[in-house]
């Protein structure tokens, strides 16, 4: 079942991650700040969006609360777990699968080489754009940033 569950998830998220790049200058500060700080000096970078501000962490902490209670729904009625400790565990394997897919798959192998993601005006920044580093660090952090959600993942399958 867990695997049946971390394809489809990585298949929603992938159509998501597909919808929301269409333009690319609109997702823009998901990409590596090099070509952030190009397409600002472009002129191309509505800095309303830029992460920061009370606004900016109160929608990331309502999608961390949405995420959380989805996952705790999820692990309860779909895995089954009825412990804390089984809807805590098994929310975080599976955010770490689609957040890794994320990370290798979509950003590493997807992104760093479709045309469709080079911004126009910063078509000789390849080696910004083939910065696999920054992608996997990002991983890295949505692995800390997951500890809330699982954590209200584990309360809603014991409530």
């Amino acid at each position: 079942m867990f695997l049946l569950e971390s394809i489809i998830a990585c298949a929603l998220f992938s159509l998501f991650v597909f919808l929301m790049s269409r333009d690319p200058v609109k997702i823009i500060f998901n990409y590596p700040p090099a070509i952030v700080e190009r397409c600002r000096a472009l002129g191309l970078v509505n800095d309303s969006n830029k992460p920061g501000g009370v606004a900016f962490y109160l929608k990331k902490l309502t999608a961390l609360l949405v995420f959380g209670v989805l996952l705790g729904l999820l692990v309860r009625y779909v895995n089954g777990c009825t412990t804390f400790w089984c809807g805590v565990l098994t929310a975080y394997a599976l955010w770490n699968v689609v957040n890794w897919f994320d990370s290798i798959v979509l950003d590493c192998i997807w992104f760093c080489h479709d045309p469709h993601f080079v911004i126009p005006g910063t078509e000789d920044m390849t080696a910004d754009y083939h910065d696999y580093w920054f992608h996997i660090k990002g991983s890295l952090i949505g692995m800390v940033l997951a500890i809330p959600s699982v954590l209200i993942a584990g309360l809603i399958v014991v409530l």
